[in-house]
């Protein structure tokens, strides 16, 4: 029997009287590049809130690498090895590129005051190493980002921000990624820029596998191997790209009931 990356069992989530998730089934696979795409409200986000810990399910169980994470906190699952980005950027703008991306490392870094004031050389060499990594993965996505790394994030454009975060989910070296619409607030040659990027992307480590939320149906075709549609909570199918967006449902979910037959997801 195949063991599943991440297995979701009958989830659900409510808010009030408002049911965002119901017994919701949904498997991932090492390295695969799942689309979770339907309409805005359809429940693509809480579906990522929950599994990461930021919401507890009121039914239903989430076992990921072989372990049940279920309303874990947030900080257990990122330990399990599940990361993330957000929609909206979360970056600190004021602090270093290095900085920001070293948030992302807060699981191996030995924080304890007297250690880094004791053993000034085992931190020193660990600042190097971190700052070694960060530049590679940073090299990965654009070659001119490392000159950047002690530079404010504020000094940046929107993709090079983007890929800031990026590369923070990433040092943890996650087994899963979570994408929650990395294209927003960017053109769409900066988003066909970065998805190539992703996807092409060298680290020297394991690539996760990813599950992308996006809009831009284009991305969704280009990268993703296999398509879950979500719709009032519910999924409505899955299967490759063109095999759901040619499922009547989908239409009907994206463009009503009267569908006109040359357009188009």
């Amino acid at each position: 029997m195949t063991t599943h990356l991440l297995e979701c069992t009958g989830l659900s989530m409510r808010f009030g009287g408002l049911m965002a998730l119901k017994a919701l089934d949904i498997h991932v696979d090492s390295h695969e590049v799942v689309g979770l795409v339907g309409p805005n409200g359809s429940g693509k986000t809480t579906f990522f809130n929950v599994v990461t810990g930021i919401y507890h399910p009121c039914a239903g169980k989430v076992m990921f690498d072989g372990q049940d994470i279920t309303g874990l906190s947030p900080q257990d699952v990122y330990r399990a090895g599940i990361a993330r980005t957000f929609q909206r950027s979360r970056l600190c703008l004021d602090l270093t590129v290095f900085d920001n991306i070293m948030i992302g490392s807060h699981k191996r870094l030995d924080l304890s005051f007297m250690h880094n004031i004791l053993h000034r050389k085992a931190f020193l060499a660990s600042y190097r190493e971190y700052e070694e990594t960060a530049a590679a993965l940073l090299r990965a996505l654009n070659p001119d980002l490392p000159s950047k790394l002690h530079h404010a994030v504020s000094e940046l454009n929107m993709i090079d921000r983007r890929r800031v975060e990026l590369c923070r989910a990433l040092i943890g070296k996650p087994k899963l990624l979570f994408l929650d619409e990395p294209s927003a607030g960017m053109t769409h040659e900066e988003t066909q820029q970065l998805m190539d990027e992703i996807v092409g992307m060298e680290t020297g480590e394991a690539k996760p596998a990813i599950v992308l939320i996006e809009h831009e149906m284009n991305v969704i075709r280009r990268i993703t191997s296999r398509c879950v549609v979500l719709n009032f909570g519910e999924k409505l199918c899955e299967g490759s790209y063109d095999e759901v967006t040619a499922d009547p449902l989908v239409q009907e979910a994206y463009l009503g009931t009267e569908v006109c037959e040359d357009e188009q997801l």
